[in-house]
């Protein structure tokens, strides 16, 4: 629908610093390999669907790559404060991240779908985050507080700040964390 925006969270593919608990268990150039490539698909995905605006964050905020669409910075502060930030910039916005290698197309309309008739949607992933979070214009003033971020407390952590909104849930997907994550893909 005109104006809703897919935003998609992603760290410039520098060896060293992307993934880094999966580089501890599969090395660095993996790592970098897997984000690079994933972030590709994301984009060829769902970078140029008619039916939301495609945006992606980029940390750090000078970042440059041949991501193949613009590039918005995430500006400072932690992973919440961030992700509160852009998703505050539009009306009705949803963000994913980046290493969850099922996300597509159906996923995003369905997410866009159900913040027809709820405040607030998420994606959970099977480690007790989520792949993706979605407001419409009735949001908590501080949606991200208290979260315990990489634990399998995040999802649970930040439904506790949507006491008085309607949430909803989409499908449950498997992030890429960890190695066995990464073989599971059969790559």
């Amino acid at each position: 629908m005109k104006g809703d925006t897919l935003i998609l969270f992603a760290r410039a593919p520098r060896l060293g610093t992307v993934k880094r608990r999966l580089a501890r268990e599969v090395g660095d150039l993996t790592a970098l390999r897997f984000h690079r490539g994933q972030v590709a698909r994301l984009v060829r995905r769902l970078g140029h669907d008619r039916r939301w605006r495609f945006l992606l964050a980029a940390t750090p905020d000078r970042a440059r790559w041949r991501a193949g669409v613009a590039l918005h910075p995430q500006g400072g502060g932690d992973l919440g404060e961030r992700m509160a930030r852009a998703l505050g910039r539009h009306r009705r916005a949803v963000l994913i991240g980046s290493d969850i290698p099922a996300i597509g197309p159906a996923d995003i309309a369905a997410a866009f779908r159900t913040l027809g008739r709820a405040d607030a949607v998420f994606g959970p992933s099977e480690d007790g985050g989520y792949w993706l979070v979605g407001f419409g214009p009735r949001r908590p003033e501080h949606p991200f507080a208290r979260v315990r971020w990489s634990t399998e407390h995040a999802l649970a952590d930040t439904l506790a700040n949507f006491p008085r909104h309607r949430v909803a849930l989409l499908r449950r997907l498997r992030d890429v964390d960890h190695a066995a994550d990464l073989r599971g893909l059969g790559r």
